[in-house]
């Protein structure tokens, strides 16, 4: 199956930015499970999006894409909006058609409390572990892979359990958040209604979740697209780039001035910037 965008849409910068834990880069092909859907997915280089899936009906695919890959963000209007700040329009024009997910919330809780002093690979391995032991398997043509389990099948693992999957020191906070979930006391749909700084206490009041772990989980899954995450590589571009020669804010106040100076749509700026100072494709230094 195949469809094409008029809107800018870079596949693997969007895969590759640090959003999502799930996916497997095979050749051209990227593969990952979104919910219950078994998708293969690759862009050819005139742009066009060729994809396989464990389903057959070609509309519930694209809406299922379409839907996870924000194509119904106005996303002329946002570039217009961010690129107000010469950095980020930098990197807007180096890395086109990077965009922000929309992620299951259940699962970007548990990928980014596993997020805590770890980096990308292990937290993908976490992720698979769990998967591997309590999802439900899902074959597309001789592959299979397993979904991610729900919260009723992970609670069966427990704090031990989950430290033999190899999630360590975090495990207690996955098995305490996904108690909250069960017991209706984290009431993830609930947040995405919420305004985001009450969506965003809500998270916090977890075990194990900071405000930067709480301002992931609310930019890629909670449609708080004004949502901040700083973590070492955004502070360290914004140290760089936007308080050189002096000494960085504090975090609360780099998330204060970063709200007042992005505006509405701070999160796409934020993964501009991180992408941009990861990859460490440094353009000239803005005015």
């Amino acid at each position: 199956m195949q469809f094409r965008t008029e809107q800018p849409f870079n596949l693997s910068a969007s895969l590759e930015s640090g959003q999502s834990h799930r996916w497997i880069k095979e050749d051209e092909w990227y593969s990952s499970i979104i919910g219950n859907t078994y998708i293969k997915i690759r862009q050819d280089v005139d742009g066009s999006i060729h994809f396989l899936s464990n389903r057959r009906n070609e509309a519930f695919n694209l809406g299922i894409l379409n839907r996870y890959f924000r194509m119904d963000d106005d996303i002329s209007n946002i570039y217009r909006e961010i690129s107000a700040d010469e950095r980020v329009s930098q990197m807007v024009n180096l890395y086109p058609g990077l965009r922000l997910l929309r992620l299951d919330p259940w699962e970007c809780l548990i990928a980014f409390i596993c997020s805590a002093n770890s980096n990308l690979s292990r937290i993908h391995q976490v992720m698979e572990n769990m998967a591997n032991h309590f999802g439900e398997p899902i074959q597309l043509a001789d592959t299979v892979r397993n979904s991610f389990p729900r919260p009723q099948q992970l609670v069966e693992a427990g704090e031990i359990g989950l430290r033999q999957l190899g999630l360590g020191f975090r495990a207690p906070y996955v098995d305490q958040a996904t108690r909250r979930v069960l017991e209706g006391t984290l009431d993830l749909e609930l947040l995405i209604k919420l305004p985001y700084e009450e969506a965003k206490a809500s998270l916090m009041e977890c075990n194990g979740i900071g405000p930067k772990i709480a301002d992931c989980v609310a930019v890629f899954s909670l449609e708080k697209l004004e949502a901040f995450p700083i973590d070492v590589w955004v502070r360290r571009a914004l140290g760089e780039w936007y308080f050189p020669n002096q000494k960085i804010p504090p975090d609360k106040d780099l998330l204060e001035w970063a709200h007042g100076y992005f505006g509405p749509y701070a999160g796409y700026a934020q993964q501009y910037l991180f992408h941009g100072r990861r990859l460490e494709k440094k353009p000239d230094k803005a005015s």
